[in-house]
């Protein structure tokens, strides 16, 4: 596929959406929406048997959500995706790893999102109180027994894909 033409749609601090004119292999033309979101980081917060979640209202869902800790520089910015981990841990949950241990990449919706995020296993972990942005103020978080949290994933509890996969990449990591 090659692009013959860009163009910016919309763009707000958060997102970009960018219609691109396409030509395929075969020849033909068409149209592509992509939707351009900053670097993010996920982290799988593990004590023992425990990990650690924050719940939140999902606009776009109209509902709360149970998810790992996770986010991005503020406006688009670009940075170092173990400095976004640490920032996004201590914001959400107010704790603070000793240790980051980088668990693989994710896509976190490539068939329309060009974004890409880097999960990470935080562990020596101290508590701290939370530095929420103003739009995380009724976030809340716990500790969870990790058959808890298997649980709520094969449930449907959890939904969202970077903790899903942030899980998946965590049982991985243990395998080895």
């Amino acid at each position: 596929m090659r692009t013959l033409t860009s163009r910016i749609v919309y763009r707000n601090p958060w997102i970009e959406v960018r219609e691109d004119s396409i030509r395929r292999a075969d020849g033909s033309t068409g149209i592509y929406g992509v939707v351009h979101r900053a670097e993010f980081a996920v982290v799988v917060p593990l004590e023992g048997d425990r990990l650690h979640l924050v719940e939140q209202f999902r606009y776009p869902l109209g509902q709360r959500c149970w998810e790992f800790p996770a986010g991005a520089l503020p406006g688009g910015e670009f940075g170092d995706p173990v400095e976004i981990a640490r920032r996004e841990l201590r914001e959400e949950t107010g704790l603070r790893a000793a240790d980051l241990t980088h668990l693989g990449i994710l896509d976190a919706a490539p068939a329309t999102l060009a974004q890409r995020g880097h999960a990470y296993l935080a562990t020596g972990l101290t508590a701290g109180e939370p530095e929420r942005e103003p739009e995380e103020q009724d976030m809340r978080s716990r500790w969870f027994d990790r058959d808890i949290v298997e649980r709520m994933i094969r449930t449907g509890e959890i939904t969202d894909s970077q903790t899903i996969a942030a899980y998946g990449l965590l049982l991985l990591h243990e395998r080895r």
